[in-house]
């Protein structure tokens, strides 16, 4: 039996890969990093190297705290092995260097038993899933279904793009695991500077038949979808209010109740040399991740968020992840859930 079943965002979670920081870099600048993650920079602004020493040991030490509160509910956890990040990838085309493998969520996308290697927008990310290599070969073995994308060659062409709605050319399929949110058999899709609207349509037809693949566009360009919208169980997701409203809502989930989150909190405590350098948005704090259809653990700060999703009858586990914003990463990017205890439904007509 496939050790890998995990249909949506909220059932039961058995078993997850929480990421790894060691070896971290800022994104090599190219044209690919420009478009993903600074597309109102110049290549000569965007941070360069590796991360500080502190950032990398107070993430792994919070990430630990993250494992150890999982593993004490009795969910098993793995991590991706260290993998060699500064080391040049090159192709005919083009040269960089790695990135980090801190979010598995961004290269993997996991829909019931099947494991799908993403075609990352990023170039640095090309080889990341390598450092999941034992892993997947772990699930294959089980009997899980396991392919990938095809690799893009993300030459320069594909990172033309327009300053107003910045995302890749529609020359290839390209797009980072994490423009995806899953409802069962229905999968929304996010058209940003990580995902052209190809990947969407590659995704679909690649699915089949038995799942719809829903757009969601014009709405937010900057990245993944994680902290713009949260499946937080059957009728209930959480919004972002400065990114959606009721009328921008896509439309299959307009039928659920949809709460909006307060506005993110104790965003004073980050120097402004910090957030220079910082890959996420202050939303990074909305990022929230789901042990059950009853249970989220949620950035311990956010107390106005956490009373919200409260009052909707969810327990709560507060955590810290310190350097979220600057790794550009929340506990739903630092997770990939591999095992959850359900079944492949559909939640809408």
């Amino acid at each position: 039996m496939s050790q890998v079943w995990s249909c949506n965002e909220w059932d039961p979670l058995e078993e997850v890969v929480v990421g790894n920081p060691f070896g971290a870099r800022f994104p090599f600048a190219d044209l690919s990093t420009r478009l993903a993650e600074y597309p109102d920079r110049e290549l000569t602004q965007i941070p360069q190297g590796p991360f500080p020493e502190q950032i990398i040991e107070e993430t792994e030490e919070d990430l630990q705290c993250f494992v150890d509160t999982l593993e004490a509910r009795g969910i098993k956890v793995r991590r991706p092995a260290d993998w060699p990040h500064e080391q040049p990838i090159k192709t005919p085309q083009w040269e960089t260097q790695g990135y980090y493998n801190y979010c598995p969520r961004d290269v993997l996308l996991v829909v019931g038993d099947t494991i799908i290697e993403t075609p990352n927008v990023i170039r640095g990310r090309s080889l990341e899933t390598g450092s999941y290599r034992p892993l997947l070969m772990e699930y294959y073995a089980s009997g899980a279904n396991w392919f990938s994308a095809p690799k893009p060659l993300l030459e320069d062409k594909l990172f033309e793009f327009d300053a107003t709605a910045p995302t890749p050319q529609n020359l290839e399929p390209a797009f980072d695991a994490a423009n995806i949110l899953r409802f069962g058999r229905d999968l929304l899709y996010l058209v940003s500077a990580t995902g052209n609207e190809l990947g969407g349509h590659w995704l679909q037809r690649v699915l089949g038949e038995r799942f719809r693949v829903h757009f969601m566009k014009d709405v937010y360009f900057g990245s993944h979808i994680d902290s713009t919208l949260v499946a937080l169980r059957p009728g209930l997701v959480l919004a972002n209010p400065e990114r959606l409203s009721k009328e921008t809502i896509p439309a299959f989930l307009k039928e659920w109740e949809i709460i909006f989150s307060p506005p993110m909190e104790n965003q004073d405590r980050y120097s402004a040399d910090y957030l220079e350098q910082a890959i996420g948005s202050e939303w990074i704090d909305m990022n929230l991740f789901s042990l059950g259809p009853d249970t989220v653990v949620v950035d311990s700060d956010q107390s106005a968020l956490i009373a919200l999703l409260e009052s909707k009858g969810l327990e709560v586990i507060p955590l810290k992840l310190r350097h979220s914003r600057m790794m550009g990463g929340g506990f739903h990017c630092v997770t990939l859930d591999t095992r959850r205890r359900g079944t492949m439904e559909s939640y809408f007509s």
